[in-house]
């Protein structure tokens, strides 16, 4: 692990983790602006949050950085310079993500399970609702900030409970964000 930055809550803060979170903070934050300059920065930040997981063997978390990065070359390809035209997907569309998420999960949480992952149901849900939050967030659906609200909440409840305090903090501002993108990308649908 890295060198200790500082301690909070009785939990060693890395240098690593300060760095990931700072720049995954900002990422997050400018992706409710719709602004295309959000991809370098989930970009970066997740490369610095693969090592971190890898690390405290959270292996689907680790693994969704590696979807992360490439998502962020993809948003950075598909967002027009001037930034994302937020968009709706169907009601069938939601239903279809929604049994998908959930069938995804059940099998995922086993195969965690079974190479000795520190968390299986909750870091499946993780990696499999963020990586439908970030596929609905590269085709500029606003709905991907509703998926992010919940990933985001559940995501809080892991890293508390795993003891992982300054990340945990990190997904409940993530959490306030959500509700910031979702009315600013959901309001921009009636201009």
């Amino acid at each position: 692990m890295s060198t200790t930055l500082f301690t909070a809550w009785d939990y060693q803060v890395s240098i690593l983790e300060f760095i990931a979170a700072v720049t995954s903070f900002i990422g997050v934050w400018l992706g409710t602006t719709r602004k295309r300059i959000t991809w370098p920065w989930w970009a970066l930040s997740s490369a610095l949050y693969g090592v971190f997981f890898y690390q405290v063997d959270l292996f689907a978390s680790a693994a969704l950085q590696l979807v992360f990065i490439s998502a962020a070359v993809y948003g950075w390809k598909d967002w027009a310079p001037t930034g994302a035209v937020a968009s709706s997907t169907s009601a069938r569309n939601r239903r279809h993500i929604a049994i998908g998420t959930i069938i995804s999960v059940a099998a995922l949480s086993p195969v965690l399970s079974s190479i000795g992952a520190a968390a299986t149901w909750s870091d499946a849900f993780l990696l499999i609702g963020s990586l439908v939050a970030q596929v609905m967030m590269v085709r500029q659906k606003w709905e991907a900030w509703v998926v992010w609200l919940i990933v985001d909440l559940a995501g809080t409840v892991q890293y508390a409970k795993l003891g992982y305090w300054f990340t945990a903090v990190l997904y409940a501002m993530f959490t306030v964000i959500a509700l910031i993108g979702l009315k600013r990308w959901h309001d921009s649908l009636s201009h």
